[in-house]
């Protein structure tokens, strides 16, 4: 059965990305974002996307030259060439060997979807993407499993807590604090740690709080 998982990150206003840039500044929506490589100049991609907007500038303020290919309605589809290798979103992830199979704005944002082969592929992927964008939220995972069902799954980013909070967590875990019945209780995990009983409520309540926060996809 194969491990793969899909993928649904959020990056706001990413600044090196023309699809972006250009879904920011007319506040409008861009889906079916396409590319294709020239055999002839295979250094350079073509892009092409639709945006759905009120207005239609005749220029945009981006990186690279748009132009309108075809009109209906409110909507446009816009073309533009740019360097291979310049380390826009998508390329972020292709680097892993993780295609980006959808592609897709609202305003500023920026939503990606790709599959990763396996958890570890996965947090390749994301560490990359959080270390280049500091904005990087994780939308969705999925797993496919055997029976056809789909599971949810919770991309936790252990960065959020202190090293404090990590190593109380982490301790009071090894120890069995969290089993039933408990193999150790608060005031054995405290004077491992060399704290207070007190002390290390506060840190497991902080650090349970942000974990449950990731889970329960509290903002």
């Amino acid at each position: 059965m194969a491990s793969g998982i899909r993928a649904e990150v959020k990056i706001e206003d990413p600044p090196d990305c023309v699809v972006a840039q250009a879904s920011a500044e007319t506040d409008g929506r861009i889906h079916s974002v396409s590319k294709s490589n020239n055999p002839s100049a295979p250094e350079r991609v073509t892009e092409e996307f639709m945006l759905e907007a009120e207005r239609h500038p005749d220029e945009f303020d981006t990186d690279a030259d748009l132009s309108r290919i075809f009109s209906y309605s409110s909507s446009s589809v816009y073309r533009f060439e740019r360097k291979l290798g310049r380390g826009c979103p998508c390329e972020s992830v292709e680097k892993h060997d993780c295609p980006v199979v959808d592609v897709r704005t609202q305003g500023s944002m920026l939503y990606l979807t790709f599959h990763a082969p396996d958890m570890h592929g996965l947090q390749a992927v994301i560490g990359e993407l959080r270390d280049r964008y500091a904005s990087l939220d994780v939308q969705r995972l999925l797993q496919s499993q055997q029976d056809h069902d789909e599971r949810n799954l919770v991309f936790v980013d252990r960065s959020t807590l202190t090293d404090r909070q990590f190593e109380v967590l982490e301790t009071a875990h090894r120890m069995g604090y969290f089993e039933h019945p408990k193999r150790a209780n608060a005031g054995e995990v405290a004077e491992e740690l060399g704290i207070t009983s007190t002390t290390l409520t506060e840190h497991l309540a902080a650090a349970q709080s942000k974990l449950l926060d990731a889970i329960l996809d509290y903002e």
